[in-house]
């Protein structure tokens, strides 16, 4: 794939405040004892008894009935991520091509050193069902001559950002279960980390009861799908920030889509900056809550070095610096890695087009 396509950017909804709660010392006990029950059902209804009044799709992960399409039988859950996993680097990732076109800029030995040299995702966001299958390939292929696992984002859920600045997505469920199985096609039989649609189960109040329903459904058969291609993949489903959703909403949402059945976990802080302490709490609380001890996150590191903006500006704020470099040594056996997911330096949208890269904030992140 010669340019990535564009990453996305949070819309900002409104926050409901930190419900993180003080939970962390009982998880290990939570998750012991949910592993001697049966887990709640894959496609439950989502309470809303810890929110406010919701907004018509809010109000329809309460009430909506999730019935998702049939989907291929569980694949066995995937080992935990090998500890020392060495991530794959993309050589054409935006800031690589910048960094190989500016050779006498001033900003490029603090962008090559601190950013291109890292392991971040490759984001597979353009509609092409005749190509997917050898763009996600090129890249599978390439980190497995190599020995290193990549992290692949899959972006292209119907409806995909709610109209906001990384709009877009396949026009209908039947085309994205299709170009999930071109996706899939080109996972290859190694280890790969894919990262399953950004945003999907957090901003979802453009949808109503029918179409979360069959965003819930798409979900769900995406996990099988993958992991019906490739054994090895490991697929976490999308769990917002700290300062999104209480966890315990978040939890149903994420049951509703399928993530106990057919995902190997959870991601958080994808394209944000919430900080590493507060997303690990965070995300413990909403595997708490899961009570699958199966399940782990990953965190998105990229860009939460000086955590958010005093403003809690989402959109290419300024004083942001880069966060933990990517890594599977988190210290906490919940937490199977820190990933850079949004690549420092790609718009948010308000810098520049979302997804384009801007040396301008590579530099900022790499210098502050």
């Amino acid at each position: 794939m010669s340019t990535p396509p564009p990453h996305p950017g949070s819309d900002p909804l409104p926050t409901r405040g930190r419900a993180v709660t003080a939970r962390r010392l009982a998880v290990a006990l939570a998750l012991s004892l949910s592993a001697l029950a049966m887990s709640p059902p894959a496609h439950a209804a989502q309470a809303t008894a810890t929110q406010a009044p919701a907004t018509p799709a809010t109000a329809a992960h309460a009430t909506a009935t999730h019935a998702p399409q049939a989907v291929a039988p569980q694949a066995p859950r995937r080992a935990d991520l090998p500890a020392g996993t060495q991530f794959y680097v993309n050589p054409d990732s935006q800031v690589a091509q910048w960094v190989g076109a500016n050779p006498g800029d001033s900003r490029e030995p603090a962008i090559a050193s601190r950013i291109a040299s890292q392991p971040q995702a490759t984001w597979f966001a353009d509609y092409d069902p005749d190509t997917i299958t050898s763009q996600v390939g090129a890249v599978t292929s390439a980190a497995a001559a190599n020995g290193t696992t990549p992290v692949l984002v899959a972006y292209e859920i119907p409806d995909r950002d709610c109209g906001g600045l990384s709009s877009g997505g396949a026009p209908d469920v039947a085309s994205y279960d299709s170009w999930m199985q071109g996706f899939a096609a080109g996972l290859g039989g190694g280890p790969v980390v894919v990262i399953l649609e950004p945003d999907s189960l957090s901003s979802t109040d453009c949808l109503d009861a029918q179409g979360l329903a069959d965003r819930d459904a798409a979900l769900s058969q995406a996990g099988a799908t993958l992991h019906s291609a490739d054994p090895d993949a490991r697929v976490y489903y999308d769990a917002g920030h700290s300062d999104w959703h209480d966890p315990a909403d978040q939890a149903n949402r994420l049951r509703a889509a399928g993530v106990t059945t057919n995902g190997d976990g959870i991601f958080s802080n994808v394209s944000n900056f919430e900080t590493t302490s507060d997303e690990v709490t965070y995300d413990t609380s909403v595997l708490a809550d899961l009570g699958d001890a199966a399940l782990h996150a990953v965190v998105d590191t990229s860009r939460n070095g000086a955590g958010p903006s005093p403003d809690q500006n989402w959109c290419d704020p300024q004083g942001r610096s880069l966060g933990t470099a990517p890594t599977t040594g988190t210290g906490d056996p919940l937490i199977d890695a820190y990933l850079w997911v949004k690549a420092p330096g790609e718009s948010d949208g308000c810098a520049d087009g979302a997804g384009v890269f801007d040396p301008n904030l590579a530099y900022a992140l790499a210098t502050d």
